[in-house]
């Protein structure tokens, strides 16, 4: 059956990061999953957690948030708090994030990631990841005196696969994602090693070699969402990188 938007089933949305997208944060990236726009800014800040203090290591962590009108109907904002879906997933981002950051050669300093939905239509998660990583890979870059290539170990990105009436896909949209019978995300470093997970049966329990083909699919569509933020990394003048 023909996705709503005619792609492969193995086809990834349009996607467009722009970086330096805002003024102030050492890092910003707005990334574009098809209709998805997430907003991700890394700002360094010159001091750790507590936990953290005199241990000679720094720290990267996240918040995320959606914007009231991000999706079809307005969400109030989380003025007391991150939802527990929120929580759940700034979560995601940050271990997602630090699985590729030596934070010994990151020196006592945190690097706050902000992953803001200001348009959802499925994978916001995955976007958050993918463009974050660009985003802190940006802001270490111009920490004076620090080595950025020690601190960054390797890419890491993220994809949602899915089977939707019997069918394996890649990189659901919202349509897609509200009717699968199976729902995974998947984030991956750039060497092919695995940082998350996260898998459910919607509907009935799937197998041993669904679960496979998925893994597959999902690495096809990380490859190349690692090699756009190659191409981000080694040219640093550019702005736009679209895939």
């Amino acid at each position: 059956m023909p996705r709503p938007d005619g792609r492969a089933p193995d086809q990834l949305r349009p996607i467009v990061v722009t970086r330096d997208f805002l003024l102030h944060p050492e890092g910003s990236v707005l990334v574009e999953f098809g209709a998805t726009k997430v907003i991700c800014t890394a700002s360094v800040e010159e001091k750790v957690p507590p936990f953290l203090k005199g241990q000679g290591q720094g720290w990267v962590t996240a918040e995320y948030a959606m914007l009231p009108r991000s999706t079809n109907t307005r969400t109030q904002r989380e003025n007391r708090g991150p939802s527990g879906r929120s929580q759940e997933i700034q979560r995601l981002v940050g271990r997602a994030l630090r699985a590729v950051i030596d934070r010994g050669k990151l020196g006592e300093r945190t690097v706050w990631v902000d992953c803001d939905v200001i348009q959802a239509d499925g994978g916001t998660r995955t976007a958050a990841i993918t463009g974050g990583f660009i985003a802190v890979a940006d802001a270490i870059t111009r920490i004076p005196g620090l080595q950025a290539s020690a601190a960054i170990r390797d890419c890491v990105a993220a994809i949602s696969v899915g089977v939707v009436q019997g069918q394996a896909l890649l990189d659901l949209n919202y349509v897609e994602d509200s009717t699968a019978e199976v729902d995974m995300n998947i984030v991956m470093t750039g060497a092919g090693d695995f940082v998350e997970v996260q898998g459910t049966a919607e509907q009935v329990p799937f197998s041993r070699a669904r679960l496979d083909a998925l893994l597959a699919v999902a690495e096809t569509g990380i490859r190349r969402l690692v090699g756009l933020q190659r191409r981000a990394l080694d040219a640093r003048a550019e702005r736009t990188f679209k895939l």
